[in-house]
C-alpha cells in the first residue's frame, strides 16, 4: 500500500512538473511579451544623446543623436517622432536636418520668428532629397532608423537644434522632460533625461580630440503589448514525416466579423481587389488591409521540415505577407531552435548568431539579400520571401520527437509571433500517447489474460 502511494505521488509530481513546462512553454511561445524586457535582447534600447556643442546669447546649440542599440529591432517608414516638454519657456530659433510639425504661438516676437515657440515640440526627420544646407550628418532618411545587427551604418538618426530662451551654462540649463518617441505609432517608454559625461568627438585625421560642453541622454525601451493589442504575426508549421499542416491558431489577429475595427479584409479572388487595394486602401491609416484568412495576421511565418539526411536535416521558411498596404524594406526575423549552434548552411538569407546569455547559442537572426529578397512586398503573388537551412545533426540531442524540430520562439521585426500550441504539432507516424496512470500498465493485462482464461473454461 505504501508503495503504491509513493508511486502515485512519484507520478503526480512528474504530472506537475510537465504540467508546470507546457505553461511556461505557452507563455513563452504562444502569447507575445507585455513588458518592456526582451529576453532575446536583453540590453536593446534606443539612447537619445543631447550634445550642447556651442552657447549663444540667450541658450545653446545642441545636435541630437538618437541610436538604435536594439539588434532586430528597427523603425521603418513613415518614421519616428520625437517630442518632450520644456523645462522653462525655451523655445526653438532654427532647426537642421528635423523639424517641428507645429509652430505655435510665436506672437510675442516682434523681430525674428522662432522656428517653434510650443512648450511641448513635436520633431521629425526631414525626407531624402533635402538641400544640402539644411542637413546634418546622419540625417533626413525619413525618420527610418535600422536595427544594430543587420546596418550598424544606419542605426542612428540626428538632427540640430538651436535653443533660445534658455540657459546660458551648465550651470543655468535646465533639462527637457517627459520624452516620447513614436516610431510611428505607440510602444516606446522613455525615462528621464540623465547628466552624462561629455561626448568626446575626434578628427578626421585622429589627431585632435574635443568635446561637448554638455551632454545628458534618455533611454527609451519598446513593449510589443504597449504597441498593438493584437499580434501582428503567426507561425504555422509542416514536415515530411506528417500529412499535417499545422496553420496558426484561429483568430490569432483578429477575427473576421471583427475586422471593421482593424482595418478589414478582403478575398484574394474578390473582384473588387485592386479598386480597394488602389483607392480606399491605400488610406493615411496604419491599420492593415488584410486578406481574409482564418488567424486574420498581417504576416505568417511557415516552418516546414524538409528532409532528413543521415548526418543533417533541411528545413525551408516561408515569409507571407497578407497586407495589402505595407510593403517591409530591410525585414527580419529571429528564430530560436536549440539546433542553432550547428547551423551548416543558409540559403538566400543573411544569418548572425545571437548570444544573449554566455554559452548558449540558440539564436539567429536573419534578413534578406540586399537588392535580392529584402524587400518583402504587399500581399499578392509575390509577397513571399523563403528560404532553406541545413543544420547537422547532435546525435546526443536531434530527434523528430515531441516537436522538438519546430522552432521554440519566432520574431518578426522585433514582434513576437504567435506559436500553435504544443499539442498541436506533427507528431511522427507511431507516436502514440503514455498511459496517464501507471497502474494501468499492469491492471490492462490481468484483466485480459483472465478474461482470455475463462473463455476457454
Amino acid at each position: 500500500m505504501e508503495s503504491s502511494l509513493r508511486s502515485t505521488d512519484g507520478f503526480m509530481s512528474k504530472l506537475s512538473g510537465i504540467t508546470l513546462s507546457l505553461l511556461f512553454l505557452l507563455s513563452c511561445s504562444s502569447f507575445p511579451s507585455t513588458g518592456a524586457y526582451d529576453a532575446l535582447d536583453p540590453n536593446g534600447n534606443i539612447t537619445i544623446k543631447w550634445d550642447v556643442m556651442s552657447w549663444t546669447p540667450d541658450g545653446y546649440v545642441a545636435v541630437v543623436t538618437m541610436f538604435n542599440f536594439q539588434q532586430y529591432r528597427h523603425i521603418q517608414a513613415p518614421g519616428w517622432i520625437l517630442g518632450w516638454t520644456w523645462a522653462k519657456k525655451e523655445v526653438i530659433w532654427s532647426m537642421m536636418g528635423g523639424q517641428t510639425t507645429e509652430q505655435g504661438d510665436c506672437s510675442r516676437y516682434k523681430g525674428n520668428t522662432p522656428h517653434c515657440c510650443k512648450k511641448d515640440p513635436t520633431v521629425v526627420d526631414l525626407l531624402p532629397g533635402t538641400p544640402y544646407n539644411q542637413q546634418i550628418a546622419n540625417c533626413c532618411k525619413g525618420g527610418v532608423i535600422n536595427s544594430w545587427v543587420q546596418d550598424p551604418a544606419n542605426a542612428a538618426s540626428s538632427f540640430q537644434v538651436s535653443v533660445g530662451a534658455a540657459g546660458t551654462s551648465n550651470r543655468t540649463v535646465r533639462l527637457p522632460k517627459n520624452f516620447t518617441l513614436k516610431a510611428p505609432g505607440p510602444g516606446y517608454t522613455c525615462g528621464p533625461a540623465k547628466n552624462v559625461r561629455p561626448t568626446k568627438f575626434v578628427s578626421a585625421d585622429k589627431r585632435r580630440t574635443t568635446q561637448a560642453l554638455m551632454t545628458w541622454n534618455v533611454t527609451c525601451t519598446y513593449s510589443q503589448f504597449l504597441a498593438q493589442k493584437t499580434p501582428t504575426c503567426c507561425v504555422s508549421l509542416s514536415s515530411f514525416y506528417n500529412d499535417t499542416i499545422v496553420n496558426c491558431p484561429t483568430c490569432t489577429c483578429g477575427c473576421q466579423n471583427n475586422a471593421t475595427d482593424t482595418g478589414g479584409c478582403v478575398e484574394a479572388d474578390s473582384p473588387h481587389l485592386a479598386q480597394v487595394v488602389s483607392g480606399s486602401g491605400k488610406s493615411s491609416s496604419n491599420a492593415p488591409l488584410v486578406r481574409c484568412t482564418s488567424h486574420m495576421c498581417p504576416i505568417r511565418i511557415h516552418w516546414h521540415v524538409k528532409l532528413n539526411y543521415k548526418e543533417y536535416w533541411r528545413v525551408k521558411i516561408t515569409i507571407t505577407n497578407f497586407n495589402y498596404r505595407m510593403n517591409y524594406t530591410q525585414w527580419n526575423l529571429v528564430v530560436q531552435h536549440p539546433n542553432f549552434d550547428n547551423l551548416t548552411q543558409l540559403f538566400s538569407f543573411n544569418y548572425k548568431s545571437l548570444t544573449p546569455y554566455a554559452g548558449l547559442n540558440d539564436t539567429a537572426m536573419l534578413w534578406g539579400v540586399k537588392f535580392y529578397n529584402d524587400f518583402l512586398m504587399e500581399a499578392g503573388p509575390y509577397g513571399n520571401v523563403q528560404s532553406e537551412l541545413l543544420f547537422r545533426k547532435d546525435q546526443s540531442t536531434f530527434t523528430f520527437e515531441k516537436g522538438w524540430a519546430f522552432p521554440r520562439r519566432i520574431y518578426f521585426n522585433g514582434d513576437n509571433c504567435v506559436m500553435p500550441p504544443p499539442d498541436a504539432y506533427p507528431w511522427l507516424p507511431n507516436a502514440s500517447p503514455r498511459p496517464l496512470l501507471p497502474g494501468l500498465v499492469t491492471f490492462v493485462p490481468i484483466v485480459a489474460s483472465t478474461m482470455l482464461f475463462l473463455a476457454f473454461v
